[in-house]
C-alpha cells in the first residue's frame, strides 16, 4: 500500500478543511484524531441535517460522508449539497459499509468523489483523503493562476490603449508636417540625398499611424469598449475613396490601382470598421507589390453578401501560412523593406465578423495574393 507522505512536501495541511458527518460517536472521534494527527482543520456533524447546516457555515474543502444514517441518509444530504450553487463543487468521499454495484453507482450519480469502505484501513483512508485534496490544491492554483492572468491581459490592454492614444495626436501630426514637406519640396531643391530622407520619414509616419489607429482599435474591440453602429452603405460611395487615399502612396512605387465596381450595391455594415478594413487591404497590397505591377480593387455580389476584393501581384504568402494569416499577427516585409506587424489582419477579421461578414485569402507564393471581406446585403 502507497503512503500518504509523497504529498505532504507540497501541501499545507492545515490550509484545509475536512468535514466528517457520521451518526456513530465513535467513528466521528476516530477519524478526527487520525486526521488532527495529520494537521488538518476538522469538524463534525452526526446527522445530514447537521452536515447541510455545517457544510454552509464552514464551507469546508472536503466532506467525508456516512451513507447510513437517520434522517436523510448520505445520497440525499449529497443530493441537496449538489444541487446548491455555494456547495455544489465540494468533494465528498462516502464512507459506507454498502458494496453492492448499484449502491456505488447512486452514489457516483448524486455527486461522490470517492468510497471508502467500513471498516477502512488507515493509510487508505489518509491516501484517499490526500487525494482528494490534491485535486483542490490544483483547482485553486488555476484559479488563482486565471484571476492573475486576467489581471495581466486587463493590464496589457490598458497599456496598448494609453500608449496608442497618446502617441497618435503626435504622430497625426508628424505625418501631417512630413505630407506637406515631401509634397512641396524636389530632389532639386533639397538634394537627392535628403529628399530620399524625407521621403522614408514620410512613409513611415503613414505606417506608424496606421499602425497605433490599429492598436487602439483592436484594444477597443478586445475590451467590448468598442461598439459596432451599423447603417445602410452604398460600397459605390466607400470604396472608391478608400482607393484614392492610396493613389499618391502607390504612385512613388509605380503601381497602377484599378478599381471595377458594380451598380448600386447597398450593405448594412459599420462605416468606419469596414473602411477600416478595405484599408488595411489596400495598405498591405501596396506594401507587397513590386514597382511597375498593378493592384485590382473588385466590388461585386455574391448570394447575400457583398464582397470587396483587392488583388496584388506581389510576393504571395506560403501555403503553411495561409491558414493561420488573420490571427497569428506575424511580422512580415513588403517588396520595399516595409515592415508590417499583422495586427492589421487580425482587426479585419474581427471587424468583418463582428459586422455579421468574414474574410478570407487566396494567395500562390511569388505570384500575388487576394484579400475579400463579406458583408451582408441589405435586407429587402
Amino acid at each position: 500500500m502507497e503512503t500518504p507522505e509523497k504529498f505532504d512536501s507540497n501541501i499545507n495541511k492545515s490550509d484545509y478543511k475536512i468535514l466528517i458527518v457520521d451518526d456513530v460517536v465513535s467513528n466521528v472521534l476516530l477519524l478526527k484524531i487520525l486526521l488532527s494527527n495529520e494537521k488538518f482543520q476538522v469538524c463534525t456533524a452526526n446527522c445530514g441535517e447537521m452536515c447541510i447546516e455545517q457544510t454552509k457555515a464552514e464551507m469546508p474543502d472536503l466532506i467525508l460522508l456516512d451513507v447510513m444514517m437517520p434522517g436523510i441518509d448520505g445520497f440525499q444530504t449529497a443530493g441537496i449539497l449538489k444541487k446548491d450553487p455555494v456547495t455544489a463543487n465540494i468533494p465528498i468521499i462516502f464512507l459506507t459499509a454498502l458494496n453492492n454495484p448499484s449502491d456505488l453507482v447512486h452514489g457516483f450519480q448524486v455527486g461522490a468523489s470517492d468510497f471508502l469502505t467500513k471498516p477502512f484501513n488507515k493509510e487508505e483512508l489518509l491516501v484517499r483523503v490526500m487525494h482528494q485534496v490534491e485535486l483542490v490544491a490544483a483547482k485553486r492554483l488555476i484559479e488563482r493562476q486565471n484571476t492573475e492572468l486576467k489581471a495581466t491581459i486587463g493590464n496589457r490592454d490598458k497599456m496598448y490603449s494609453v500608449i496608442a492614444h497618446d502617441l497618435r495626436s503626435p504622430m497625426a501630426s508628424i505625418r501631417m508636417v512630413l505630407n506637406l514637406v515631401v509634397s512641396a519640396v524636389t530632389p532639386e531643391v533639397v538634394g537627392p540625398e535628403l529628399f530620399e530622407l524625407l521621403d522614408k520619414a514620410n512613409k513611415e509616419s503613414e505606417d506608424v499611424h496606421d499602425l497605433l489607429d490599429n492598436l487602439l482599435k483592436w484594444t477597443k474591440s478586445q475590451t467590448g469598449r468598442l461598439s459596432v453602429v451599423t447603417q445602410d452603405l452604398d460600397l459605390n460611395d466607400i470604396i472608391p475613396g478608400v482607393v484614392d487615399i492610396f493613389e499618391m502612396i502607390a504612385l512613388t512605387k509605380n503601381i497602377k490601382l484599378e478599381y471595377h465596381g458594380v451598380g448600386s450595391l447597398v450593405v448594412r455594415a459599420d462605416n468606419d470598421m469596414l473602411k477600416t478594413v478595405v484599408r488595411n487591404f489596400m495598405s498591405n497590397a501596396v506594401k507587397f507589390s513590386p514597382e511597375g505591377s498593378s493592384i485590382q480593387i473588385t466590388v461585386k455580389q455574391e448570394g447575400d453578401f457583398a464582397k470587396v476584393s483587392v488583388r496584388d501581384h506581389g510576393v504571395g504568402i506560403a501555403p503553411d501560412r495561409l491558414s493561420g494569416i488573420f490571427h497569428k499577427g506575424e511580422t512580415t516585409y513588403g517588396t520595399g523593406g516595409e515592415e508590417g506587424s499583422g495586427l492589421g489582419l487580425q482587426l479585419c477579421a474581427d471587424f468583418a465578423r463582428k459586422n455579421g461578414g468574414d474574410v478570407s485569402v487566396e494567395s500562390v507564393l511569388g505570384e500575388g495574393s487576394t484579400f475579400s471581406v463579406f458583408i451582408p446585403l441589405k435586407k429587402g
